[in-house]
């Protein structure tokens, strides 16, 4: 992350931790021609629009006041971080298993390279998955992206 973002989490992490949420990850790029600042939240059961909103409105002061662009306009966009989104983060894997999860590796293993598995354990270092009733130990080094499996 980069300092002005490191900066942005620690002055608003506490405030979104306070409405029983938290800070996922934060970015800043260019959308649409456009600088924007986005502030990706979670909480059990997931968040919803009003969630978004009051998040927004109570860290848009303190970004005033912080003033991390060092005065460049900026759009503030507070999200979900989204159904598809990989696992990044221990709280990911823990919160999935015993959930359908997507899996692709880096390198295959016999002919699995992207499939559907469920998620059984995680650790630091692996994690283990049941697929066609057997258990597969992958390190977390060899993925290249774990995520929930999305189901209609």
């Amino acid at each position: 992350m980069s300092k002005m973002l490191d900066q942005v989490v620690a002055a608003i992490e506490p405030i979104i931790t306070g409405f029983g949420m938290e800070l996922v990850d934060a970015d800043y790029k260019n959308l649409y021609g456009n600088m924007t600042l986005t502030v990706y939240i979670d909480k059990e059961g997931g968040v919803d629009l009003n969630d978004c909103e009051q998040v927004h409105n109570a860290i848009d002061p303190i970004l005033d006041e912080l003033d991390p662009t060092a005065g460049a306009p900026y759009h503030l966009n507070v999200s979900s971080p989204g159904l598809d989104r990989p696992f990044s983060r221990e709280k990911d894997y823990l919160r999935h298993i015993g959930q359908d999860v997507e899996v692709s590796l880096y390198k295959a293993i016999g002919n699995l390279k992207k499939f559907e598995a469920k998620l059984l354990s995680y650790t630091t270092d692996a994690v283990e998955v049941s697929y066609r009733d057997q258990t597969i130990k992958l390190n977390i080094k060899d993925i290249a992206l774990m995520r929930a499996a999305i189901k209609f």
